[in-house]
């Protein structure tokens, strides 16, 4: 179908669905590289004028991704909720997002929203999420809620969780473990403790498994790790009696960019099943931790849609939340700035699709956290990812990473440290995940409002203990 919009005496023209969304998108570089950006401004609002006046059943009719050669979209439509889809089946995009910021301002926003989640479609949430500013995604998403559990809980109100992320170029016991202790005294770690293995040798993996395990239930921490290797692998070592908590993998929102990963959707849940036979939560079952980013598929070669024409690479990303949201997980994020500047080129972009991700994943269900990050070539800095990091607290993100002096030697690009943590607490009121807020207090290691005390070396159970070899 063709769209037209005129402004100013000019007349815009889309010859599809996918044009509209990819030219209504806000300016970023990998929409560019693809092909399939706004040429001007004008015709960026074009677009979104004409996105906005497009009835939300449009998409339930126009695939944006065929559905006879995509196994994402046929999981897109095949789970649609209809009667869920039934109050807001009526509004165009633009009167969806009056709803929304309506919803958002009354006392029962949390459930009329969750009630609402089954129903929309990804390409639905990604539409109204370009034709709003910052402060409409950042107070919709603030006024939604998404829990999950497994030894921590997630995404409470009013509690910010971190993944303690304690990479080490060779995967040296000795530094993962120092890494380990250096977030757990500034009160990170509740998320998740998770490594990025420098190899994916399943007995590497292994033996990081144990290492955090031990560390686990030696100082009773109540806490989830993972070492985030390929699914299959986690399953072999699921298979083999290894200590698996939360089985990781990254995902895209098109078969094609999914299978340049090495999965399908019947891997992944099979994955998941064999991950929740283990019975290895405490105030909860979901065991899934899956990562993904703006411009991947892009970088797969995978982001053609109907009509052999490029998706903006949001809309493509916010698919993958479908992926995401039929395993139940326990946590999901987007490595905002992580793929470079090639996909998102400076600060601004950076913090636009971070604020876009967020909102996008918690207004579909997701338990949604973002890794605030960028390459050292792109054209963002630590303030843009103070930022973003103070942004996300007040939108309500379910948990944030942190590494060590916020550069993550083994990976080469730059997160957030374990004090940015303290800082947005402590700036929003957010405390730690309660089981884990409940154990810092425990040790004395943070007081009745939850903040982290600063340690003192001669009477630090965690450093005793630690020291005692």
């Amino acid at each position: 179908m063709t769209y037209r919009q005129q402004i100013s005496g000019h007349t815009y023209q889309f010859d599809s669905l996918v044009d509209v969304l990819a030219k209504a998108t806000p300016q970023r570089s990998g929409d560019e590289l693809a092909g399939c950006a706004a040429a001007s401004d004008a015709e960026r609002a074009a677009a979104a004028w004409v996105l906005a006046d497009l009835p939300m059943a449009t998409f339930l009719e126009e695939p944006v991704v065929p559905y006879e050669t995509d196994d994402v979209t046929r999981l897109i439509i095949d789970t649609h909720d209809r009667p869920a889809f039934g109050p807001v089946s009526h509004l165009t995009v633009g009167g969806f997002r009056d709803w929304l910021l309506d919803t958002a301002s009354r006392d029962d926003s949390a459930q009329t929203i969750a009630a609402v989640a089954p129903g929309l479609t990804p390409e639905m949430v990604a539409a109204v999420s370009k034709i709003m500013r910052n402060q409409d995604l950042i107070a919709v998403a603030a006024a939604a809620t998404v829990r999950s559990a497994f030894r921590t809980s997630i995404g409470v109100p009013g509690a910010l969780a971190t993944r303690l992320q304690p990479n080490h170029p060779t995967d040296d016991a000795r530094g993962i473990a120092a890494a380990t202790l250096d977030g757990l005294l500034m009160g990170c770690g509740d998320a998740v403790i998770g490594i990025n293995p420098a190899t994916d040798s399943p007995q590497a993996t292994s033996d990081l498994l144990q290492l955090l395990d031990e560390i686990r239930q030696r100082f009773e921490i109540p806490m989830q790790s993972c070492v985030l290797t390929h699914v299959t692998t986690t399953m072999d070592l699921i298979e083999r009696g290894a200590p698996v908590d939360l089985v990781f993998q990254s995902i895209a929102g098109t078969q094609g960019a999914n299978r340049s990963f090495g999965i399908t959707l019947p891997m992944l849940q099979e994955a998941n099943e064999a991950g929740r036979s283990l019975g290895r939560g405490t105030v909860g079952d979901n065991i899934m931790y899956l990562e993904t980013g703006q411009g991947s598929a892009l970088s797969a070669g995978a982001h053609l849609g109907t009509g052999g024409r490029p998706v903006d690479q949001q809309t493509l990303e916010t698919r993958a939340y479908a992926v995401a949201r039929a395993l139940d997980p326990l946590l999901v994020n987007t490595v905002v700035g992580f793929i470079g500047p090639e996909y998102l080129y400076d600060g601004k972009q950076i913090v636009r699709a971070g604020l876009e991700d967020h909102f996008c994943g918690k207004l579909l269900g997701l338990p949604m956290g973002v890794d605030v990050c960028y390459t050292n070539h792109a054209e963002a800095d630590q303030d843009d990812m103070d930022t973003l990091l103070t942004l996300l607290g007040v939108a309500g993100a379910a948990f944030v990473i942190t590494v060590p002096g916020a550069d993550d030697v083994m990976l080469g690009y730059q997160s957030l440290a374990f004090h940015d943590a303290l800082y947005v607490r402590k700036a929003l009121g957010l405390r730690p995940a309660p089981e884990f807020e409940a154990w810092l207090a425990r040790l004395g290691m943070a007081d009745g409002d939850g903040r982290v005390l600063p340690v003192d070396p001669a009477r630090s159970p965690l450093l005793a203990l630690a020291a005692g070899g």
